[in-house]
């Protein structure tokens, strides 16, 4: 079963505000240990002429790491970003902020997506999709008998 984790702006924010209060040690800043959380997907979501456009910040991720799921109006992103270099038996890190790892971002839209219309492109470490939206069933009056 595929883990969700649910974005928390609030918590960044407090992490800023009281980030200057005490001295951490080095490789103790939340925002550097994401290696558990993932990578982290800054989306954007915009509607224009009967679809939606999504654009989603995914650096360091490969093309075919990038997993992008339509079921309805819900758009699921997946990425995993690997560690491409090991440290060697005379190396030691002392200090790293780069995440590796699994991310998954989930959000649903607010009218259903035509899924076989839906395109992709990645580019620069942005995924651009283009979603349009499914048309309406038209209404049908029965009459009674």
């Amino acid at each position: 079963m595929a883990t969700i984790s649910r974005y928390d702006p609030f918590n960044d924010l407090v992490n800023d505000l009281f980030k200057g209060f005490l001295v951490r040690p080095v490789g103790v800043d939340s925002r550097a240990n994401l290696a558990a959380d993932g990578p982290r997907m800054s989306v954007e979501i915009s509607e224009r002429n009967g679809l939606y456009l999504v654009t989603a910040e995914i650096p360091g991720v490969r093309r075919e790491d990038i997993e992008v799921t339509i079921d309805g109006a819900q758009v699921t992103l997946g990425a995993e970003v690997r560690r491409e270099r090991e440290a060697t038996a005379d190396e030691r890190l002392l200090h790293s902020e780069r995440s590796y790892g699994k991310s998954r971002r989930s959000f649903t839209l607010p009218q259903e997506v035509d899924e076989a219309q839906a395109e992709a492109k990645f580019r620069d470490g942005v995924l651009e999709l283009t979603l349009p939206k499914k048309s309406a069933a038209a209404r049908k009056q029965i009459t009674i008998q």
